[in-house]
């Protein structure tokens, strides 16, 4: 038998992912991935439909205050999902299933308590949360009602995301695909039903997403048990064991999940002061926006895995093209998705049945603002860069800096300046410098670990100066 001698260098590592070309599997990745999205964005927009045919603008801007609320624990929820994910998949590439099974179940245990206490802590305070946004007389009442519905079926949603997200530690993609279609189908079906058939209005909407959640757990753990063994037995000291690997991987991802709705609940309280009509319009907008975007937030997550995968095989010139490609990506969709929107604002306002103040704002946001929609695109694609090259604070820090200082100061100017359109516009703008600096940071960073300046075994917390190195 031949055997390689000592001296023969070793062979090149392989570039991944790369058949058919970067491009082409950017494009593949992040449409195949928004399909998840869209089911979920779609039901959200047709139900607020259902509730804008009732005719009353203010129960339109109670779903919208209501909304703000529920985003904070959804986000909380998705963040300990995503440790669930990371733990068990972890797991089951070493070949540990029992561990896994483990792990699995002091995640979804910690994560549905955190979810009833805060259920718990929102239903008490709803109206007292709802005022600091700006949500008075009877669209604050509908809003709280509203609220507390759904808010109690949040750990119950808590407990099918984790089980989702358990699917998809698995490889089991499609399953995961099926429980976000399930729970939109159950929602879209009872919308009616419950607002119109049964005479409910806007309780009938929140006991439609009652239902959706009960939908989304029952479908998410039936795969879990039936094809991966289920969970594993309670252990409150094998709980205790894993809270620290628990609470190092979701309280980054919690802390970056909610800026995005601090970034809009401060929105909601300037653009309050303009009426009903001017929070009608924006929920409008907040639901138009991931349905015609939902292939640009799929791309954070689709392009993770191969700029990981090529940074792990050392193929830096690859994953510099790999963010080139997901920008040029994001930029052609988003060119695509402003014209469609600009050509069908009208008809949007008239389906919503929007005064003339909230079609102005759709008309704003149709014509000014989702073009600048390409900062956020490149903004996700940054953070996608820095969770895969062993920087994910720095997505924490941008996004929270994108959402307070790139927030505040803007959309007060703009509210000076141009009224309740230029609250809309000063938050697009405001988000512009931190969209160009984390796609100019992640470059960076790239072409610090080819020419060898950081060492990928040791995350630093800069990439311009002296290097400061932090041992995990």
């Amino acid at each position: 038998m031949s055997q390689t001698p000592p001296d023969t260098p070793a062979p090149p590592k392989r570039a991944v992912f790369l058949e058919g070309g970067l491009m082409r599997h950017v494009a593949v990745m992040s449409l195949s991935a928004s399909v998840g999205l869209l089911s979920m964005f779609l039901v959200d927009f047709v139900d607020l439909f259902f509730i804008a045919q009732l005719g009353d603008s203010s129960l339109t801007a109670a779903v919208g205050y209501a909304a703000t609320l529920l985003y904070f624990t959804f986000a909380i929820a998705l963040g300990l999902a995503i440790a669930v994910s990371a733990l068990a998949a972890r797991l089951i590439g070493q070949g540990d299933e029992a561990g896994a099974r483990r792990v699995a179940t002091s995640a979804i245990t910690f994560g549905v308590g955190i979810s009833v206490l805060i259920s718990a802590l929102v239903w008490l305070s709803a109206p007292k949360l709802l005022g600091l946004l700006g949500a008075e007389g009877q669209t604050g009442v509908s809003a709280a009602s509203y609220l507390r519905i759904v808010v109690l079926a949040m750990p119950i949603g808590a407990f099918g995301t984790m089980c989702s997200f358990l699917l998809r530690a698995h490889g089991d993609a499609r399953r995961a695909m099926i429980v976000t279609l399930t729970a939109g189908a159950v929602n879209a079906i009872l919308d009616p039903i419950f607002i119109f058939g049964l005479g409910w209005g806007l309780e009938g909407a929140a006991y439609a997403s009652v239902c959706a959640r009960i939908a989304m757990a029952i479908s998410a753990f039936h795969p879990v048990l039936k094809h991966y063994g289920g969970l594993g037995p309670f252990d409150l000291k094998a709980v205790r064991l894993d809270l620290p690997a628990i609470l190092g991987i979701s309280v980054p991802a919690v802390l970056t999940n909610i800026a995005t709705p601090l970034g809009n609940s401060i929105v909601v309280s300037y653009l309050s002061p303009f009426g009903d009509s001017a929070i009608a319009g924006l929920t409008v907008i907040g639901r138009l926006t991931p349905l015609a975007f939902c292939v640009v937030f799929a791309l954070s997550g689709a392009v993770g895995p191969i700029i990981g995968q090529n940074f792990g095989a050392g193929q830096y010139p690859r994953v510099r093209e790999t963010l080139s490609r997901a920008m040029q990506f994001a930029l052609a969709y988003i060119l695509a998705a402003w014209l469609v929107l600009f050509l069908s604002q009208g008809f949007v306002a008239d389906v919503f049945k929007l005064d003339d103040e909230a079609s102005e704002l759709v008309f704003w946001f149709a014509a000014v603002i989702a073009p600048l929609f390409v900062f956020n695109g490149s903004l996700f694609i940054s953070n996608a860069a820095f969770n895969n090259l062993k920087r994910p604070l720095w997505s924490s820090m941008l996004n929270w800096g994108k959402n307070t200082i790139g927030v505040v100061p803007f959309v007060l100017l703009g509210a000076h300046i141009g009224g309740a359109p230029g609250v809309l516009v000063g938050q697009a703008i405001g988000g512009v410098f931190f969209g160009v600096l984390g796609l100019w940071l992640a470059y960076r960073l790239v072409n610090r670990y080819q020419s060898g300046v950081s060492d990928p075994d040791k995350p630093t917390w800069r990439v311009w100066g002296r290097q400061h190195s932090v041992d995990h």
